[in-house]
């Protein structure tokens, strides 16, 4: 009988842990003169009836993933989004305040959209330079990394052998692809709202399988939008 190999998919090794994350739904729209209220320093928008919709459809596409705990962050765009497969799953989740959105300094509540829409010449210069604290006040970019990569190894040393939905931010998810492939600091930033990443922790490094998952949104398909 002749030997065969045939190929083998991926497998978590033992000990790892698997990480879903999600970017929040679509947030309320920055309306000029009414600021977004701040929890800490940033902005705090609630969920629009868009990514509310969202929400529901990242509920009922990871409600069978095998999902052990959920993660949230200090800011309530997370927790709205994560409700859905809370409920569907009856796990509490947890706040993890380190993974909050990059702090924009002078452009929190809402300014940042605005800057973006009217071309602000800082705006060129934070995508060229790839460093979020080109925004007077904003984070500093070691500490935003540095604050990121803590929140994961925590959760990770927290949940060996299990897979974990993190609920969190666009900045975010971007730095954590952007550790674990080594990249330049904005190779990721730009996943799109309610979007899945996952990410493969093991003792020695982080693997990247998947990054901004939209099959389950309307359109998510669609390679010309």
């Amino acid at each position: 009988m002749t030997t065969s190999y045939r190929q083998h998919r991926f497998r978590r090794p033992a000990g790892a842990t698997e990480l879903l994350l999600v970017r929040h739904g679509e947030s309320e729209p920055a309306v000029p003169g009414q600021p977004f209220r701040l929890v800490d320093g940033h902005g705090d928008p609630a969920l629009a009836p868009e990514g509310r919709e969202q929400a529901d459809a990242v509920g009922a596409r990871l409600a069978d993933q095998a999902v052990d705990a959920i993660y949230v962050t200090t800011l309530r765009r997370t927790a709205e989004t994560a409700a859905p497969l809370a409920a569907r799953l009856g796990i509490d989740p947890v706040v993890e305040p380190d993974l909050r959105e990059v702090h924009l300094g002078e452009w929190e509540g809402g300014m940042f959209r605005q800057r973006v829409a009217a071309e602000d010449p800082i705006v060129a210069r934070m995508l060229a330079e790839e460093r979020w604290d080109a925004i007077p006040g904003a984070e500093p970019a070691d500490d935003f990394a540095q604050r990121v990569r803590g929140a994961i190894v925590r959760i990770v040393a927290r949940h060996p052998d299990q897979r974990v939905a993190v609920f969190s931010h666009g900045g975010v998810i971007g730095e954590v692809l952007a550790q674990a492939c080594g990249s330049r600091p904005f190779a990721f930033v730009g996943v799109d709202n309610a979007s899945i990443s996952h990410v493969v922790v093991t003792a020695d490094r982080w693997v990247v399988r998947r990054v901004n998952d939209t099959a389950h949104l309307p359109g998510g398909l669609d390679l010309d939008r």
